[in-house]
């Protein structure tokens, strides 16, 4: 808590929920108001439990930003799933955002379900209402809202800030009273490895498109200051299969360096700093079986 607050601030954590892909990382970044969690077109691309934390007045609001909620098939989404509820056991509010285009019911319904028997007060967020047909989406929220007490719901775009600002509002007026849990510049708890990692990871979705399966992993090896104020950024890209490392380095080493130029920009531009970032890939068959590598990139291993 500063010198310059007082006891009339709140504070409170909002857990963000939802299908893969529902749009959940692209509301985060607007809701802080800037970029805190990787926003991805290839769905279970968040992974750890990232948080943004977004101020409003004397309010400050810690989002969890949580893994999509699946069917978990193998360790590394069940070690996800965990790591999702766990996120909304300790909220002031569980919010549930839904792309009412694709939907997923498939994913969404036991989601819905396992919600209703949940303490937390709800709010329903349904995303993307710019591309969405009036008459099927007010029909989806009636649905949905029979099924679940929901405390309010908003119509919004997360992608154009379309109804944020009313959203944010509402969730303020929801977070109890107490003293701020973060400096009032401090935008989220990811730490620069991981959060340097991260943003790796993005530009590997985003250069690769269908070619590269998400189960590829960036570990933060170092991040180190140097004495002129860069900072020097290694990480491993680890994959499962032989067969994809040409795919990452592409012709004479193309792709890689043109993914390591794009996150090493964006990087420094978040920073603020000259960034130097050195990747190198490894071929790891079990990858997602070790234990190291889940604990460095904040996932429980279960």
């Amino acid at each position: 808590m500063t010198d310059t607050q007082t006891t009339d601030t709140k504070c409170g954590v909002v857990a963000v929920i939802g299908a893969p892909n529902a749009g959940k990382s692209t509301l985060v970044n607007q809701l802080v108001g800037q970029k805190v969690a990787i926003t991805s077109a290839k769905a279970q691309t968040t992974r750890a439990r990232m948080l943004g934390i977004a101020l409003l007045d004397r309010v400050q609001m810690i989002l969890v930003d949580t893994p999509g909620i699946f069917a978990p098939r193998r360790k590394l989404d069940r070690a996800m799933v965990s790591a999702a509820w766990d996120s909304t056991s300790e909220a002031d509010a569980v919010l549930l955002i839904v792309d009412p285009i694709k939907q997923r019911r498939h994913e969404l319904l036991p989601l819905i379900e396992a919600l209703s028997k949940r303490p937390e007060r709800k709010i329903l967020v349904l995303n993307k209402v710019d591309k969405a047909k009036k008459e099927p989406l007010l029909a989806l929220a009636e649905e949905l809202a029979g099924e679940v007490e929901f405390d309010e719901i908003f119509f919004i775009s997360a992608l154009s800030g379309d109804g944020v600002p009313e959203m944010k509002d509402a969730l303020a007026n929801l977070m109890p009273e107490g003293a701020w849990h973060y400096p009032e510049d401090q935008v989220s708890d990811a730490s620069e490895r991981l959060l340097a990692a991260e943003i790796t990871r993005e530009q590997l979705y985003a250069q690769l498109h269908e070619e590269l399966p998400y189960d590829a992993a960036v570990r933060p090896e170092s991040y180190e200051m140097r004495k002129d104020g860069s900072v020097e950024v290694r990480q491993q890209i680890v994959i499962a299969k032989s067969s994809q490392k040409p795919i990452i380095l592409g012709k004479q080493g193309s792709k890689i360096k043109a993914i390591g130029e794009a996150a090493r920009m964006e990087l420094a531009e978040i920073l603020g700093v000259k960034v130097h970032l050195f990747l190198h890939v490894k071929v790891s068959e079990n990858w997602d079986e070790d234990k190291e590598i889940y604990e460095e990139i904040g996932l429980e291993f279960g």
